[in-house]
Parts: C-alpha cells; sequence; structure tokens
C-alpha cells in the first residue's frame, strides 16, 4: 500500500515539474503585441523589396555580362549584390507577417532569420573588402606582391560565404532545440534571445561591426593620403574632390545603417533582464536600417564605378520619358481644330 501512494506521489511530482517547466518557457515568451498591422515596417520593406531588388539585379546583370573586363573590385561587388539580393528574397515574409497575417511556421522564421543576418554580416564584410581592395590598389600600384594578393579575391569571396552561414548555423540549430520545448511563437517579433547574450554580443560587436569599421577607417585614409600625394592628382585627370565624397559616402551609409543594429544589441544585452515593448519595437527599426543598406548599397558602389555608368545608361529611361511626353503633346496639338 506504501508503494502505491509513493509511485502514485512522485507521478504527481512529476506532472506538477513538467506543468512549471511548460508555464517557464510560457512565460519566456516576450509581452509583445504579436501580428498587428505595422504601416511603416509594410512600407518599408516593400520599398526596399522593390527598389533594392531592381538596383541589385541591373548590377548582377551588368557584372555577368562584362566577365572579360572583371577586376578584383567587381569580384567583390558581385558577390555583394548576390548577398543583398538574398537578403531582399527574405523580405517579403516580413512584410506578410507585418500585415497581420498568422501562420508561419517556427522553423520558417529561424531560417528566414538565419539567411537575413549571414548575408547582412556577409554585406559587411564585403563592403570592408571592397574598402580595403581600392587602398591597396591605389597605395602601392606597381608591387608584385600586392597585386597577387589582389587575384585570390574570388577565394576570400568564398571564405566569407563560408565565415558567415557557417557562423550562423549552430545559431539555427539550437533555436530548433529551443524552439521544440516552447509553447508559443512569435516569430518576427520575438526577442533575440540568443544574439543579446553577453558573449555573444562581445564577438558580434567585435568581429561584425567594429574590426571592418576600423578597417574601412583606416583603409579610407590611406586611400585619400595616397590620391592626394599622387602628381596624378594635380593635374585634372583625377577629381580629388570627388573621391572624398565617395569615401564620406560611403563610411556614413555604413554608419547608418549597421551603427543602430549593433548598438540595439548592446543596449538589449545590458538590459535583458527588463525588456520593454519599446525595446523590442527599437530593434526591429534598426534591422529595417541594416536592411535598407540593400538599396544604398547600388547608389554608393555599383553606380559610381565608371564602367558601369558608361554601359549602363540610366538617362536613356529619362529620355524615353521626354520623348514620350513630347509626342503626346504634339499629338495633342494635332487634335486641336484651327480656328482660323
Amino acid at each position: 500500500m506504501g508503494t502505491v501512494i509513493s509511485v502514485s506521489n512522485r507521478k504527481e511530482s512529476a506532472d506538477v515539474k513538467s506543468s512549471v517547466n511548460m508555464s517557464n518557457n510560457t512565460t519566456h515568451c516576450p509581452n509583445v503585441s504579436t501580428y498587428e498591422f505595422n504601416i511603416f515596417a509594410v512600407c518599408t520593406y516593400s520599398f526596399i523589396s522593390i527598389v533594392g531588388l531592381i538596383f541589385n539585379l541591373m548590377a548582377l546583370a551588368f557584372f555577368f555580362r562584362h566577365t572579360k573586363s572583371r577586376s578584383q573590385t567587381i569580384v567583390y561587388m558581385t558577390n555583394l549584390a548576390i548577398a543583398d539580393t538574398l537578403l531582399i528574397l527574405t523580405l517579403p515574409m516580413r512584410i506578410y507577417h507585418h500585415l497581420g497575417f498568422t501562420g508561419l511556421p517556427q522553423w520558417l522564421c529561424d531560417a528566414l532569420g538565419l539567411v537575413l543576418k549571414a548575408n547582412m554580416y556577409g554585406s559587411i564584410f564585403l563592403l570592408t573588402c571592397i574598402c580595403f581592395d581600392r587602398c591597396v590598389a591605389v597605395s602601392f600600384p606597381m608591387a608584385e606582391r600586392v597585386q597577387k594578393g589582389r587575384q585570390k579575391a574570388p577565394l576570400i569571396c568564398l571564405g566569407v560565404w563560408l565565415f558567415t552561414f557557417g557562423a550562423s548555423l549552430p545559431i539555427y540549430f539550437s533555436k530548433l532545440k529551443e524552439n521544440s520545448n516552447v509553447t508559443c511563437y512569435t516569430c518576427f517579433e520575438s526577442q533575440p534571445v540568443y544574439s543579446t547574450q553577453p558573449v555573444v554580443v562581445s564577438v558580434t560587436l567585435f568581429v561584425g561591426f567594429g574590426i571592418p569599421f576600423v578597417i574601412m577607417l583606416i583603409c579610407s585614409w590611406g586611400l585619400l593620403r595616397a590620391v592626394q600625394q599622387s602628381t596624378v592628382a594635380q593635374t585634372s585627370l583625377v577629381d580629388s574632390r570627388k573621391i572624398q565624397r565617395m569615401v564620406a559616402a560611403s563610411l556614413l551609409i555604413f554608419l547608418l545603417s549597421f551603427l543602430p543594429y549593433h548598438a540595439t544589441l548592446l543596449f538589449l544585452c545590458l538590459h535583458k533582464n527588463n525588456i520593454s515593448s519599446s525595446m523590442l519595437t527599437a530593434y526591429q527599426y534598426s534591422l529595417i536600417a541594416a536592411c535598407l543598406n540593400t538599396v544604398l548599397d547600388p547608389i554608393a558602389y555599383y553606380f559610381t564605378t565608371e564602367t558601369f555608368r558608361r554601359n549602363v545608361d540610366i538617362s536613356a529611361v529619362q529620355r524615353m520619358f521626354l520623348l514620350n511626353s513630347q509626342s503626346s503633346e504634339m499629338g495633342n496639338r494635332s487634335r486641336v481644330p484651327n480656328s482660323s
């Protein structure tokens, strides 16, 4: 009789523990209003999806069409356009979510988040490679060792892809394991629990943002210094002010795109025990700013490339509309009866 009672007590205690574990999992769900219509997110993500996709597809069409004149910088730009395009392809599901629709499986949300973050950091590293390649190309134009090193651009791009996705896959599988015991799902509105851990934030800020930004600063200074000291810069063949504006625009775009996101990650890490809905909203908007980089990259890099502007005549579209408007005006004038 005593054994029967003890067995039943053990069973009841096990049930109590399982219910407590379920309640703990449930309480870890962030208190945010999910599945609500967010007009700002919908409009911004739609703008990024349409404009960014058009710009990057134009760049890819040009890069793959002119393979014979492909330089090391063009190799980095091609991979940057691919990374930006892959990031943009994840945005329609975010638009679907912010429109207020439900039913997205959690594994799909995690997979899309993986692709977005991997390509975002891939863009950061590729932007750093472009800045470094421009600096050494101008500073050491005749160094044979430097030129041989620049020819390894495809291998460097392959290393960037392997590093970004290789570092992101463990996060994805750990999320799958955690979500198997969680009873509530919040998809894109959820708190970035893994990304706000102190160790992860330290590595992310140092490797994913700090080192690339310092390299870009040093290379930008070296590029401007090399241009100013060159004899060609003293002539009218090189517009040093134009190069200065290009360098300043590249650094400004980098900061505006990626500084808010990493600053928000640090803020969430410091206040991870008391995260409010406004903090999560700030995190979502900082992620939108990071995604906006896919539209700014073509403007700062592709469309400022001399070879690109020579072969892609964007003003032809404007001339086409002007001709159409002039022909319509002439047609309207021909329909007006002569009163004389």
